[in-house]
């Protein structure tokens, strides 16, 4: 079954992406549960997986965290544990991954499955290992309205140096990915290219990934997948609207100067590398940061991000919160192991 990662940061289009690619009936691609960027972290605290008890509980904990999603996956309730214990091919955190997806993707009646965890990139090699020929989109968007979403959003840093150093690792990441990946795996979609021009951006997509291009793709916002992620929070309350063209350079228009000279100093040759025109920092004028002044974003960047979560709605919260429940017993457990206290520092 083929494989794909959308890769790059949030705030990106990545849901409108991935609800235009799940509106072709080859392709299956859930809300993620971030099984890698949740999971990679604890996985000393497992030990050696090729203990069956304890490659067990990975199994089950994985599927734990994606029936707690926040956006339910549609068709699955419960996995089958030893169904996907029989899909592994090996005994890895990558390889219940893979298994899970499918399972997923074989649900909805897809030959292929998606995951939009942007993150993913951060173990691009390892993926690429494992599964056959994996396809990869890098999605990317210009950070300054990468970093003004963020603000308005119930999730993310707040702070555009925070924003924008984040920005710029996982742009490295996924520029990297071409020395790793042969030509025919790896696409780059422009966010601004998608919006202006959809169907264009569309039909090249389809053809990288070998699927048909259907109008349907282009009608994504009346979905039931739409409908359903709409619902569950308000990063997602424009799913059920068509695209926006205009949705690019706000910066200009809703950025403060200071914050902007913040995000070009800190990804400026990112910029140029992509194509992004600079608006107030010059090559080689770029600002360089004190610790003084960067624990200065640090505080203002967690100032922030408390204030926006006392806006939060309260069901959206919950939601989120049943997730965070799982994940948290799950690290209290791995704490509690051995394994875990053996590379615990």
């Amino acid at each position: 079954m083929q494989a794909i990662l959308m890769v790059g940061e949030q705030r990106s289009g990545s849901n409108l992406l991935r609800l235009i690619l799940n509106s072709s009936p080859k392709i299956a691609a859930p809300h993620p549960p971030h099984i890698l960027q949740n999971m990679m972290p604890l996985m000393a605290g497992y030990g050696d997986l090729h203990d069956e008890e304890k490659m067990s509980r990975l199994i089950d904990d994985v599927c734990r965290l994606v029936e707690n999603n926040p956006v339910p996956w549609d068709g699955i309730t419960l996995f089958d544990r030893n169904q996907v214990r029989a899909m592994c091919r090996e005994n890895s955190l990558v390889a219940v991954f893979d298994a899970v997806m499918q399972l997923y993707a074989r649900a909805q009646g897809a030959t292929a499955w998606m995951c939009k965890s942007m993150q993913n990139i951060r173990w691009g090699r390892e993926l690429n290992a494992y599964l056959h020929k994996p396809k990869f989109i890098y999605l990317y968007r210009d950070p300054r309205d990468v970093a003004l979403s963020f603000g308005k959003a119930v999730i993310g840093d707040k702070h555009p140096y925070h924003v924008a150093r984040k920005w710029a690792e996982l742009q490295e990441l996924c520029l990297d990915a071409s020395n790793y990946l042969e030509a025919d795996q790896l696409m780059h979609v422009r966010y601004e290219e998608l919006t202006s021009q959809p169907e264009k951006v569309i039909r090249q997509l389809c053809k990288f990934l070998a699927i048909p291009f259907i109008p349907e793709m282009l009608e994504f916002h009346r979905s039931q997948e739409a409908t359903r992620t709409a619902k569950q929070s308000s990063l997602w309350m424009n799913l059920t609207k068509p695209l926006m063209s205009d949705n690019s350079k706000k910066f200009l228009k809703d950025m403060p100067e200071e914050h902007i000279r913040i995000i070009e100093s800190v990804t400026g040759s990112l910029l140029d590398r992509l194509g992004y025109e600079r608006c107030l920092v010059k090559p080689g004028q770029e600002m360089q940061f004190t610790p003084e002044q960067i624990a200065q974003f640090d505080q203002e960047n967690e100032q922030a991000k408390a204030t926006m979560a006392k806006k939060t709605d309260p069901e959206d919260m919950r939601r989120r919160q049943i997730q965070a429940n799982v994940l948290q017993e799950i690290k209290q457990m791995l704490s509690r192991s051995p394994a875990l206290g053996q590379s615990a520092s």
